[in-house]
């Protein structure tokens, strides 16, 4: 296979290294949050433009750090154990057993997976729970009826974060390593839950006062209704399309995360088609947009 660099004239691949620096000078030292998940970590082809891009932005002075997903995994082994998972408003019912196979994919194969190939692309990745540094404080999540206030779901192990302290991140950054976070939290008897990767990766950016909060996902941004894309959101047209149902499903706590994290002083948050490869460098160092930014004002 011809390699796509090779099709290049070496003048124009200067051309394209040049255009990068003012990104490259700008972001120098700052932080970005990115959620990886979707097609982007079960392509090969994707999974290896995703972990180059995460080490060149390391390279170039840029601090990356990932917080991972993993629902398909999570999917998978359930049903090789004969047991099949539910779904309560979009969220994961998540009994004591699912939680250990919670814990095992995510904490081990798909956070190992990851590393790995950052390790392999010539980074130095290193894998994180949030029990460790004691860095995600959760608690069980309380989740209202969507048409009928008054009622409770119970989900189980599903948690709502209560406090992140970043320090083992921090530490990790300074010392040229790139964390690789997956979405555990633990409570105040030890025990363990389930988080929305959306969300952690939120609120770590948010605690981070990271440059920009990446989110990969399995379309091209946020779409209105006639299905084009919306490059560019505020905090208030959000709110609208949420009210006319736009913004609904999965969507919901992406976009919710999305929001708060730029609220909260995040620069830019972006949802961006992890479909397309090497979308990271795409997005942060040249000038054209490959998704949705979202802005507090």
């Amino acid at each position: 296979m011809t390699d796509a660099s090779s099709l290049v004239a070496p003048f124009d691949q200067a051309q394209i290294l040049a255009q990068a620096l003012p990104y490259i000078r700008k972001f120098h030292g700052k932080t970005m949050v990115i959620k990886y998940g979707g097609n982007a970590m079960t392509d090969p082809a994707l999974q290896k433009a995703f972990a180059e891009d995460v080490v060149l932005l390391k390279l170039v002075g840029i601090n990356p750090v990932v917080v991972h997903g993993g629902g398909p995994q999570i999917e998978g082994l359930l049903k090789r154990l004969g047991k099949k998972g539910e779904f309560i408003q979009g969220m994961r019912v998540t009994d004591p057993e699912t939680m250990e196979v919670v814990e095992w994919v995510l904490g081990g194969e798909v956070q190992q997976d990851i590393v790995g190939l950052i390790n392999q692309a010539g980074g130095k990745a290193v894998g994180l729970t949030g029990r460790d540094g004691a860095m995600i404080r959760a608690q069980k999540l309380k989740m209202v009826d969507n048409e009928d206030p008054t009622k409770e779901h119970d989900v189980g192990q599903v948690g709502d974060i209560v406090s992140v302290d970043p320090s083992v991140v921090k530490a990790l950054q300074d010392d040229a390593f790139i964390p690789v976070v997956s979405p555990i939290g633990f409570g105040d008897n030890n025990e363990s839950y389930n988080i929305n990767a959306d969300v952690v990766a939120a609120k770590l950016a948010t605690v981070l006062q990271a440059e920009k909060l990446m989110m990969l996902t399995n379309i091209s941004g946020v779409l209105d209704k006639q299905g084009a894309l919306m490059t560019d959101l505020t905090a208030q047209r959000i709110d609208e399309l949420f009210a006319d149902g736009t913004i609904s499903g999965g969507m919901l706590p992406k976009i919710a995360g999305a929001l708060d994290a730029a609220k909260s002083g995040v620069n830019s948050v972006h949802i961006i088609d992890g479909r397309v490869p090497h979308v990271l460098l795409l997005e942060i160092l040249t000038d054209q947009a490959f998704g949705t930014m979202i802005r507090s004002a």
